[in-house]
């Protein structure tokens, strides 16, 4: 186990043999990062289980979010995935198919969650858990995963526009609305055919709510399908500070232009500051140069070696380093190329990094790699 911290503030990195687990001790309250990709030979349930194993072992943890990836093998899995359950409780489910050619095995299992002081109470919607609000000494916080249009025999950009919609009116319920959130997560289906069509939907979203006058959240925009067969499936994090002590604010890229410039509306990264902590969540970050464009195509390694120089640019700006992860997916559109991650924080001595590895399309189809990465430091 790895300890960094002060005494009343500690980040606590366990990698054991089932799970690689970040906690946040602060006070009597815990933070959990869980990942669990599927082992070489494992079958694709292997990941499902060793998550309930751990939760069993430690009935503490409270999750706010679920994410799984991959394809699982039979119905059967895939009936486990839908009924997921642990000892009565529910919560946020978001699974993402492979985005282009054959299925993909199960990459695994991301898990957040919280344990020790607080109540989390669930939102739903349709029937269903679609999320949680729970609250710390700084804030009032939302989680939603799993969120699907209403309509999906609809046109494509009807259903993004009505997703957002969704979006809007779950966090009306609780007390928010979009301008509180600070991070997004949207898995559309065959993204090539309909990137453009995503981005007008968003853009002219963020328009009617206000969004450009406020915080643009840090964001994932990537290709994979659904079991609901909906033209995307979407997660969101968004906050409401109570005073001053919590700050929120969008960063800049040392390396890239701001995505707005052609025309993506995310920020490149938020951080969020309070008493004893410090966090960034980089979005979804490629291989793009300073003007926009796609650089080293059709060079996998090479657009490895630009995106994580540009997400170390990053971290770096606010003091933080590839040991502060706490979370991070990698993206490749072929799965032969997934090994030039690996090879790439070999060949520069990184850090294990608490990552999924992934197949599904970038928004571009001459991208090959995307990664973003939640750094999280104690003060």
């Amino acid at each position: 186990m790895e300890s960094t911290g002060t005494q009343s503030t500690r980040v606590l990195r366990e990698r054991a043999e089932d799970i690689d687990l970040i906690r946040l001790v602060q006070g009597a309250r815990e933070e959990a990062f869980a990942t669990l990709p599927l082992r070489p030979g494992e079958p694709p349930s292997a990941a499902l289980q060793r998550l309930a194993d751990w939760l069993r072992r430690e009935p503490r943890w409270r999750i706010l979010r679920q994410d799984i990836f991959g394809v699982l093998a039979t119905d059967a899995h895939a009936r486990q995935v839908r009924s997921w359950r642990m000892d009565g409780s529910q919560w946020p489910v978001m699974w993402v198919e492979q985005g282009n050619g054959e299925g993909a095995p199960l990459a695994g299992v991301q898990v957040h969650a919280l344990a020790g002081e607080g109540e989390l109470a669930p939102v739903r919607h349709a029937g269903r858990q679609v999320g949680v609000t729970y609250e710390d000494d700084w804030a009032r916080y939302c989680v939603l995963g799993g969120l699907l249009p209403p309509h999906r025999d609809v046109a494509r950009k009807v259903q993004a526009a009505e997703t957002m919609d969704l979006m809007e009116t779950l966090l009306g319920q609780v007390g928010m609305s979009f301008t509180n959130v600070f991070r997004t997560w949207f898995y559309l289906d065959d993204i090539l055919d309909w990137y453009d069509e995503f981005n007008d939907a968003r853009n002219r979203f963020f328009k009617q709510h206000g969004i450009y006058d406020r915080l643009v959240p840090a964001s994932t925009g990537i290709g994979g399908n659904n079991t609901a067969g909906a033209a995307l499936v979407a997660n969101l994090m968004a906050v409401v500070p109570k005073s001053d002590a919590f700050q929120l604010t969008a960063l800049p890229s040392p390396l890239q232009c701001p995505a707005l410039e052609y025309g993506s509306s995310f920020s490149r990264a938020v951080e969020i500051r309070v008493p004893g902590q410090q966090r960034v969540l980089v979005s979804g970050t490629a291989s793009i140069e300073p003007g926009g464009a796609t650089t080293h195509v059709g060079d996998v390694e090479a657009q490895v070696a630009t995106t994580m120089e540009v997400i170390e640019a990053i971290l770096k700006s606010r003091g933080l380093g590839w040991e502060d992860s706490v979370r991070a997916i990698a993206y490749f559109k072929h799965t032969e190329d997934q090994g030039a991650f690996e090879r790439y924080c070999r060949s520069r001595d990184l850090p294990p990094l608490p990552v999924l590895i992934t197949k599904n399309d970038i928004c571009r189809d001459d991208l090959l790699f995307e990664l973003e990465v939640d750094a999280l430091r104690a003060e």
